[in-house]
């Protein structure tokens, strides 16, 4: 039993540390709002600051929105470089900018810890049931030492390269889950459009090539007009928007990419921020004039 620290136990972090306590982890925590029941019932003992977290605890693991906020949890007043001593390990499961990650992990570094990017992806089902796919950026030994504790949230663990990788694996994972959501969504919009039942055309597409968890799952929710989050449209905003930066620094185009993100834009503009990403197709609907539920 190691005695690990987690910050940020909202949607996806709360049901993550929860498979930590059920590996039999002893757990500190802390967060903005209040820390879920379930956690405190298994015998997590809340923490006022990050920094008393990261005293606590041999390794510290985040869960959080955004660069900025990562980097205030860290470095800010009371936050976790304050509580750390040589020898701990920091990894942090948030989506956020490669740049500054490897800047982190450098200031982590510093004082002779260790830091591990490890995005994820699965959404709420996948951390619910321990399943999430976790892409991790960070040396070899620390990845060795965290390994154990990180299987207990997923199961495609996977280093793939120094600090900053893992967050560009996650940007490839978000583009490609991202532009694929947003094909099913023109995909089942024509078929309604032309007069087809979208749900006779999501069964029988089921088992072919164009089927994948995405069109199951999303494109279910598309038809059951079902836009209550898994997956936030501000949180994959804000992935392919890391995605178009690091495009341009790197010259490389993503045409599809920038036009999901250019939709998903259109929904935040429509009060959608905290639509479930499936909610694409509405923007799509709106310069259609036409929603899937509609008859022809």
């Amino acid at each position: 039993m190691s005695k690990l620290g987690f910050i940020g136990v909202g949607i996806m972090g709360g049901p993550m540390a929860a498979n930590l306590q059920k590996g039999g982890h002893e757990l500190f925590v802390c967060d903005v709002t209040k820390v879920p029941d379930a956690l405190i019932e298994g015998g997590a003992v809340v923490c006022a600051t990050p920094a008393e977290v990261a005293k606590a605890s041999e390794m510290v693991f985040t869960m959080l929105p955004n660069t900025p906020d990562v980097g205030k949890v860290l470095f800010g007043e009371n936050g976790v470089a304050e509580g750390l001593t040589p020898g701990k390990i920091v990894i942090d499961h948030s989506s956020i900018a490669p740049k500054e990650t490897r800047e982190y992990a450098a200031k982590i570094n510093e004082l002779g810890c260790e830091y591990i990017d490890a995005p994820v992806s699965g959404g709420d089902v996948g951390a619910q049931a321990g399943t999430l796919a976790i892409m991790c950026g960070g040396n070899q030994d620390a990845f060795d030492r965290a390994r154990s504790a990180i299987e207990c949230m997923g199961k495609n663990v996977t280093l793939v390269g120094p600090n900053g990788i893992g967050q560009m694996t996650k940007i490839c994972n978000q583009i490609i889950v991202g532009n694929t959501i947003e094909a099913v969504a023109e995909a089942l919009l024509l078929a309604a459009k032309a007069g087809a039942d979208p749900r006779k055309v999501h069964e029988a597409l089921a088992g072919g090539w164009a089927d994948s968890l995405v069109f199951q799952n999303h494109g279910k929710r598309m038809i059951e007009r079902n836009f209550e989050p898994g997956g936030r449209i501000e949180l994959h905003r804000k992935d392919l928007n890391l995605a178009l930066t690091e495009a341009y620094a790197l010259g490389v185009p993503l045409p599809n990419t920038a036009t999901t993100h250019a939709l998903w834009n259109a929904c935040v503009g429509a009060g959608g921020r905290a639509w479930d990403h499936s909610a694409i197709v509405k923007a799509l609907e709106a310069m259609t004039g036409f929603e899937i539920g509609d008859e022809v």
